[in-house]
């Protein structure tokens, strides 16, 4: 059952192989950047600013490649109110207020190995962005536990959205390109530099175009998507995850790696990177209080 806390959802950092193990590193860091950039916002910062802000503490830690450059969103703009275009998705002018929801998402390379995070918070109170990440657990459960039993992807997003509903909010991720919940990752080269494209690293999207040529080919897509290319079961491979719910002109979300394998041990054969993580530890604490 989803939700099912005797089930092991990471795991243990001393299993995990060298390469795993760059990975998580990455993602760690991106979300000590995103608390660290959280903690410092305050009235009147814009979305430029976060972004910048989460870009030059990377910098100063050794990022200098990325997979896409940092988002910031305030208010509305968590739940992509409006949004119609891909340019609406950059960071404006939006002025943070006191009790305002944000969402800081970051997908930085380094020595090689890519993460993608997403990191909602409020500055103050905001009960109803609270309800939603709260809300969000099940959707890790369900997540897991449908990918190890290798339902289709597209199988597994559609479950999303009716438990999204069930819950009574919209699907905010489906106003991402191709309405994607969720696309794979892979190393790049390592670079002192690389060139971004409309705000992602060149090298990060070679090779997602380089994934989607073989999968076209082999019949998978590396974008987990609700349409008919992502009707197949669960490719093995590194996967970011970002289940994003909205309500009333609020959104929340999380994004982290999934990593699949072919290994036929339910357990082995899909688990979280990392349990280690800011809204994991929200939701231990909330079950803790």
């Amino acid at each position: 059952m989803a939700g099912d806390t005797k089930q092991r959802t990471a795991r243990p950092a001393g299993r995990l192989s060298a390469e795993l193990r760059g990975f998580q590193e990455v993602q760690r860091l991106a979300y000590e950047c995103a608390e660290a950039v959280a903690a410092q916002l305050r009235p009147g910062v814009t979305e430029r600013e976060a972004a910048r802000m989460q870009r030059d503490w990377l910098r100063e830690r050794g990022v200098r490649d990325w997979f896409h450059l940092p988002f910031a969103w305030f208010g509305d703009r968590t739940a992509f109110a409006g949004f119609r275009v891909p340019l609406q998705f950059f960071p404006t002018n939006r002025k943070l207020e006191p009790g305002m929801p944000f969402i800081l998402d970051m997908a930085p390379v380094l020595r090689g190995y890519p993460a993608d995070v997403g990191y909602s918070g409020s500055l103050g109170l905001n009960p109803v962005q609270d309800r939603l990440m709260a809300d969000l657990r099940p959707h890790r459960d369900l997540i897991l536990e449908q990918v190890r039993e290798r339902r289709p992807l597209r199988e597994i997003y559609e479950n999303v959205e009716r438990l999204m509903t069930r819950q009574g909010y919209a699907n905010r991720h489906r106003a991402y390109p191709f309405g994607v919940i969720a696309h794979k990752i892979d190393r790049v080269k390592e670079r002192r530099w690389s060139p971004t494209a409309f705000g992602f690293g060149t090298q990060s999207l070679k090779g997602l175009a380089s994934d989607a040529l073989r999968g076209h080919r082999d019949g998978w897509s590396p974008l987990w998507s609700p349409y008919r290319f992502s009707d197949h079961a669960p490719q093995p491979g590194l996967w970011a995850v970002e289940p994003h719910l909205g309500f009333r002109g609020t959104g929340a979300k999380f994004e982290e790696i999934l990593v699949v394998t072919d290994s036929r041990d339910p357990e082995e054969s899909a688990y979280w990177l990392d349990d280690d993580l800011p809204h994991v530890r929200r939701w231990a604490e909330e079950k803790a209080g």
